[in-house]
């Protein structure tokens, strides 16, 4: 049987960018999800893989993307869901966690075919991720309280897309079970 990975998608922000005012308050809110899930996962010894924007920085090591977001305005929506030393981090160029990246090899070097879904932003790059794992018979669960959003309509009805379209598992961070 293969096995979950917890993908945490570009929660590793310096958020200076267009929409950053709408978004901040939904990080703020999707936090604690987060957090609960990374710190469950990890317990459970659940691979914890971040794919994250570069932001314009292409560079081969997480490190610099990490510290210019924990040097910025916002380290404290950045701080507390910081990988670890066990995490797994891949850069990616643009929406999916999937397009032009090396996940979907890393995942099948990991054994895994359920991704549980967690970070920024529901109606963008959580929705295209969660596309992209579908057509790749992939097991998906979006954790709608560990999402953050732009537009609260676009991000409800992504949720809907994903569950309907995609057969996506939309659960809560409470309702999540990890199995190692």
């Amino acid at each position: 049987m293969a096995g979950q990975a917890l993908i945490v998608i570009d929660m590793i922000n310096t958020y200076d960018h267009d929409d950053a005012e709408l978004l901040l308050p939904a990080v703020r809110g999707a936090l604690p999800g987060v957090r609960a899930l990374l710190a469950r996962a990890r317990r459970n010894g659940v691979p914890v893989v971040y794919v994250n924007d570069n932001f314009g920085q292409w560079r081969s090591h997480h490190g610099e993307i990490l510290d210019r977001a924990l040097a910025g305005p916002h380290a404290d929506l950045v701080e507390p869901v910081a990988p670890d030393s066990d995490a797994l981090f891949i850069v990616k160029a643009r929406h999916s966690i999937f397009y032009e990246t090396p996940l979907a090899y890393l995942l099948r070097e990991l054994d895994v075919d359920h991704l549980i879904l967690c970070g920024q932003v529901t109606e963008q790059c959580v929705l295209y991720s969660a596309l992209d794992a579908h057509i790749r018979h992939l097991d998906v669960t979006v954790v709608r309280d560990a999402v953050a959003h732009i537009h609260e309509d676009l991000a409800d009805a992504a949720l809907r897309m994903m569950q309907i379209n995609m057969a996506a598992d939309i659960r809560s961070a409470d309702d999540i079970t990890f199995s190692g």
